[in-house]
């Protein structure tokens, strides 16, 4: 087999992985509120998801045919790989986009293990702008576009990085005030149960929103790959068989379950009731749908912690973690750099192997560390059977007073 083709074979495959922790990385996304409030048992709600991540997947390529082309210069205006990154039958792109995937991997494992809801799109986006620094020079890279329309690293990331959380939080405080003056006069029990209805109904919108954006950056990716190589030469079209690969790794990720961080939303950040629950999932689909629209590949993950917040702020009394919160703020601060510096240490490791061993080098790389980050996981597993468990801080030293019963009532020693 060629080496081109081994490469190749490896960016496709460590994509579609990409794929698949995308998936079980932003399954909080859509389904937290509901595990949280009961509105769905934490299986029926993972499956769920992947089924409506796989249909979306399928409905929309406006991100796809947009997402490489948009920070980095690695391609003509046309979409077409630069002529001189396919000299050497396509290998000088190949090991960019290689390590820029392993990059961001590595990124969302991590943030995975400590349960950090970070960006797994700034991941990817920070994976290949380091991957290209290291190979091509900053000028690789599309800082801020031509000025006629938003784009590049400022116009594509930073900017809606900043502006969807503002919107998200905005939206979902408005709607969960509403929601509340509305129905003050409704009981609490009646009011609960008929919203837990309605989120069903809205975090289903998300997953199929989550799958119209997230899916198809890797759509676009392997597409590119395949471009590089001349296996491809449609410009404005996703091979089919890409299409559904990519949406059974994201619908399977998806269905794993990325249960710590699907804990942190849905208990960690704000004590939620079902009506705050259907406001943050109405108002996450709403700025999903609107980005795939227009073709902006903005984080999902941004938004839907962002909805989550603005549901605390908009209800009265409701009790926000600020300290969850900043951290998750400072891990969205570090993505970009964070998976940027191990995108560029990836190529720099590739680069100075050489040949066709450099790729399969930090391809063996990643299956380490991935697997060292599993098993490192399962020192405190979390899980169906545990993610809805009262939240407890792992910072601080304070015991939980043992339950003693006393007849029909269990209280605490104090």
């Amino acid at each position: 087999m060629p080496p081109e083709l081994v490469v190749l074979s490896l960016v496709v495959v460590t994509a579609l992985l990409f794929d698949f922790t995308n998936g079980f990385h932003d399954t909080g996304n859509a389904m937290a509120t509901s595990i949280a409030t009961g509105a769905l048992k934490p299986k029926v709600a993972v499956a769920l998801s992947a089924i409506l991540n796989l249909v979306g997947a399928f409905l929309s390529v406006e991100v796809a045919l947009t997402v490489t082309n948009a920070v980095v210069n690695i391609q003509d205006a046309d979409g077409a790989p630069r002529p001189e990154l396919i000299d050497d039958g396509g290998q000088a792109l190949l090991l960019i986009v290689l390590a820029g995937l392993v990059g961001a991997i590595l990124w969302n494992l991590l943030t995975w293990l400590f349960g950090l809801p970070s960006s797994s799109s700034h991941a990817l986006f920070g994976g290949l702008i380091g991957a290209t620094i290291a190979g091509l020079g900053p000028a690789g890279v599309k800082w801020v576009g031509d000025g006629t329309k938003l784009d590049g690293v400022v116009g594509k990331v930073i900017l809606p990085a900043l502006m969807s959380p503002a919107i998200a939080i905005a939206v979902a405080a408005v709607g969960t005030w509403l929601i509340y003056k509305i129905t003050n006069n409704v009981a609490a029990k009646y009011r609960d149960t008929g919203f837990r209805w309605g989120q069903i109904g809205s975090a289903s919108l998300v997953s199929l929103a989550h799958g119209t954006n997230d899916a198809q950056k890797t759509m676009g990716v392997i597409t590119l790959a395949l471009i590089a190589t001349g296996s491809w030469t449609d410009l404005h079209q996703v091979p089919f068989w890409v299409k559904l690969c990519c949406a059974l790794a994201i619908a399977l990720g998806t269905y794993i379950g990325g249960w710590r961080i699907i804990r942190t939303l849905g208990k960690g950040l704000v004590e939620i009731s079902a009506p705050q629950g259907m406001a943050a999932e109405s108002s996450s689909a709403a700025v999903i749908l609107a980005s795939s629209h227009l073709g902006f590949a903005l984080s999902t993950t941004h938004v839907a912690t962002g909805s989550i917040l603005g549901s605390g702020i908009g209800k009265r009394g409701a009790k926000v973690n600020w300290g969850v919160a900043g951290r998750m703020l400072m891990a969205w601060g570090i993505t970009l750099p964070a998976a940027g510096a191990m995108g560029a240490l990836t190529w720099l490791i590739g680069h100075l192997v050489g040949g066709l061993l450099g790729p399969i080098v930090i391809f063996l790389i990643l299956v380490a560390l991935s697997a060292w980050m599993y098993v490192h996981s399962r020192r405190q597993p979390v899980d169906h059977n545990n993610v809805n468990d009262e939240w407890v801080e792992g910072v601080t030293n304070r015991i939980l007073p043992e339950p003693v019963e006393v007849g029909a009532k269990v209280r605490s020693k104090l």
